[in-house]
């Protein structure tokens, strides 16, 4: 198959007449196919597009949206760029500002390097607790896991973010085997490759493992090294499950702005909930698409739904106490048998993606739009009366969720 044929189209968000028309041409001259389109599009098409071309007036929009950030972002100008249209650039994650036709060459190289598609096809799935010890990490492990045994995407990427919680590493057993932490990591000119990443780092159950160190030799990863991280995942068409915890900082905004999904586990307890107040405010602020998850035990009684409504989110699943967990922990792994309440919350995880993980098809240029899903406007709160009291020391399972992001042809 001729490759360049098999190429994604460059998504083209140019207004000026006489810059369209530049572009047809030195995309003829690369036989380079172009999908012109007017704003607002869609995640989808931001993402699958092999390169983005955007004029000045465009590209203000899409960082006003918060567009993610993705290779192959390319800002086009017809005059000598200037001031205004370089800090522009860098607020949208442009690679190049290109004065056409002068830079007819530079576009022609920018075809051919990104002729598989720049954005690729990865998945993002970001999970954050509540509170601490709410159990990010062992459903962020649960998640991957899962994801490889049933081939969600073609490999799996575990992402430690939280520099003090232990390592994930030591979770899953991972602590002696050989490979890069977060501290070795070496990024060369802000790039990596997904096929040396996945070669060198430790990996078990079908899954590979970028994990923290325990020496405190480095709080927190780099900004540098987890945007080329993302960018290879995605560009690779793989699937990454981030561990956020309860960690704050640059790293951890730059997986939420990246994520298709963050999942917020809370405890079905009073002060976990109280903790999950703020901590939902500020994952809304950097993605919409957010949903919750919520473990037993409840020991004085709090239902699911009742959660949900006080911290304004969709309940994505329920997942019963589990008190034999921390032994089966330390003893022999996850147990992440079908019938296990941490392989049907991942599975429930999981099921909200599509199945090629093709992203929301919401705007993503209207800065009043977000470019993700927003679960809350599809998923409506269920009456208190429709949920039963949960028993003091246990969280049912509940009814099944609806997938709050549509099908491929679904709205």
């Amino acid at each position: 198959m001729n490759p360049v044929v098999a190429a994604a189209p460059a998504l083209m968000l140019v207004d000026r007449p006489g810059l369209r028309a530049e572009i047809r041409r030195i995309a003829a001259a690369a036989d380079r196919r172009v999908d012109e389109r007017a704003l607002p599009v869609g995640r989808h098409d931001w993402m699958g597009a092999s390169v983005v071309l955007l004029d000045t007036a465009a590209a203000r929009e899409c960082a006003a949206a918060r567009c993610p950030r993705r290779p192959g972002v390319l800002l086009v100008t017809e005059d000598e760029p200037g001031l205004p249209d370089w800090q522009t650039a860098t607020a949208v994650g442009a690679e190049q500002v290109l004065a056409l036709p002068d830079a007819a060459e530079a576009l022609i190289a920018a075809f051919a390097a990104n002729a598989h598609g720049g954005g690729g096809r990865g998945v993002v799935v970001a999970v954050a607790g509540a509170c601490g010890g709410a159990g990010a990490s062992t459903l962020a492990a649960a998640i991957a896991l899962t994801a490889a045994r049933r081939r969600f995407r073609p490999r799996t990427l575990l992402l430690d973010a939280a520099p003090f919680g232990g390592g994930l590493d030591l979770l899953l057993g991972l602590e002696q085997a050989p490979g890069p932490r977060w501290p070795d990591l070496a990024v060369e000119h802000g790039r990596v490759a997904a096929d040396a990443l996945h070669a060198a780092l430790p990996g078990v159950g079908g899954i590979t493992v970028l994990a923290c160190t325990r020496d405190g030799s480095a709080p927190a990863p780099p900004p540098t090294a987890v945007r080329a991280v993302l960018d290879a995942v995605r560009g690779a068409g793989d699937l990454l499950v981030c561990d956020l915890s309860t960690e704050r900082g640059a790293h951890a905004d730059q997986l939420l702005d990246s994520a298709d999904l963050v999942v917020l586990i809370a405890p079905a307890q009073l002060r976990a909930v109280a903790a999950a107040e703020p901590t939902t405010a500020r994952l809304r602020t950097r993605n919409p698409n957010l949903a919750l998850l919520v473990r037993g035990p409840a020991p004085g009684g709090l239902r699911p739904a009742d959660i949900a409504t006080a911290l304004d989110l969709p309940l994505l699943h329920t997942m019963r106490a589990l008190p034999a967990l921390s032994h089966q922990l330390e003893r022999g792994g996850l147990p992440l048998h079908a019938r296990h309440p941490l392989h049907r919350a991942a599975t429930a995880v999981l099921g909200v993606l599509t199945s090629t993980g093709a992203p929301p098809r919401s705007g993503c240029a209207a800065p009043r739009e977000p470019i993700r899903h927003t679960f809350a406007a599809q998923q409506p709160k269920p009456p208190a009366t429709a949920v039963d009291p949960v028993a003091p020391h246990d969280v049912p399972a509940g009814p099944a969720v609806t997938p709050l992001i549509p099908e491929p042809g679904r709205r």
